[in-house]
């Protein structure tokens, strides 16, 4: 009897140390985590303090710490992501947008444009090619001044790009590896050669485009046609172009030009034609995840 009262007497001692021993460790773990938190919560507090009063080392950090979050997320929302819905057919037709799209580039034309939209504080979307190596870093320019980078094609050889569905996708790859090395990401926004309801590419694959209008956007890509075209791409002339470009019709306008080398009557156009709109109301957004999207009947 006296060694079960001493076994039992014995392990409520053990017990009693055990207990102590884990209060003694909350009480001490709580008392680190304050201070701890105090510590952290007065640095930050200090940070603030630097930051409301300008100084220039703390202001820097959190605006490059904002210009990052953003910058990932234009990312995210901008590139492939398969089965994620891109964009609208059925726009608000309150809204007076005109989305200046540009096929063909990147060229010394691209950097002229560039700097035009600047002057107007227009937004615009560049459909590149894998054309002129040397003025790809306009590419970047183009991005990083707010305007959308889409995908045309590498080639624009219409007998090897719709040569079959494959020679498709190789060469929008290839295009989508241009962009990627400039703004870091392949884009989702995708126009096709000649568009959609092109007939060229019958003279190669007969039904081509009937599957790759469906297959792109399984694909996670959206691609875009126009609803009024500038005609720069046939030679017009400045004044052609103005004439061709400019619509009050239509709320949502999505024009077709070429930023290619040749299209130097484009450049001169282009002031006209955003004076023309912004004397009308009309705001200038490059094209995103939640623009009109402009599709033609297909053709082949």
């Amino acid at each position: 009897m006296h060694k079960i009262k001493r076994y039992i007497r014995g392990r409520y001692n053990y017990n009693a140390i055990i207990l102590c021993a884990l209060v003694f460790f909350v009480i001490g773990g709580t008392a680190f985590c304050m201070v701890a938190n105090s510590k952290e919560a007065e640095e930050n507090r200090q940070a603030a303090e630097r930051l409301l009063k300008g100084e220039p080392e703390e202001v820097e950090v959190v605006a490059a710490a904002i210009k990052d979050a953003a910058e990932a997320q234009r990312a995210i929302a901008s590139s492939i992501q398969p089965g994620v819905p891109i964009g609208t057919t059925q726009p608000e037709d309150d809204k007076k947008i005109v989305y200046l799209t540009f096929d063909d580039g990147p060229s010394e034309n691209t950097k002229k444009i560039i700097d035009i939209l600047a002057g107007y504080n227009a937004k615009a979307t560049f459909f590149i090619t894998g054309a002129n190596e040397e003025c790809r870093p306009y590419i970047k320019e183009a991005y990083e001044a707010g305007h959308t980078i889409g995908l045309h094609t590498n080639t624009h050889d219409y007998d090897k790009v719709y040569a079959s569905d494959e020679a498709y996708f190789d060469d929008l790859q290839q295009v989508g590896k241009v962009a990627k090395e400039q703004i870091g990401y392949v884009p989702c926004f995708i126009r096709f050669p000649g568009g959609s309801s092109n007939m060229v590419s019958a003279k190669y694959n007969k039904g081509i485009m009937s599957r790759l209008v469906e297959a792109v956007q399984e694909k996670g890509y959206q691609y875009y046609d126009w609803n009024l075209d500038s005609t720069d791409a046939a030679g017009g002339t400045k004044d052609d172009i103005v004439k061709n470009a400019c619509t009050d019709k239509i709320n949502h306008v999505v024009i077709l030009f070429h930023d290619a080398a040749a299209k130097a009557a484009t450049v001169e156009a282009l002031p006209e034609i955003l004076e023309y709109y912004s004397a009308h109301g009309y705001e200038f957004r490059g094209i995103d995840r939640e623009s009109y999207v402009c599709h033609h009947g297909v053709q082949n």
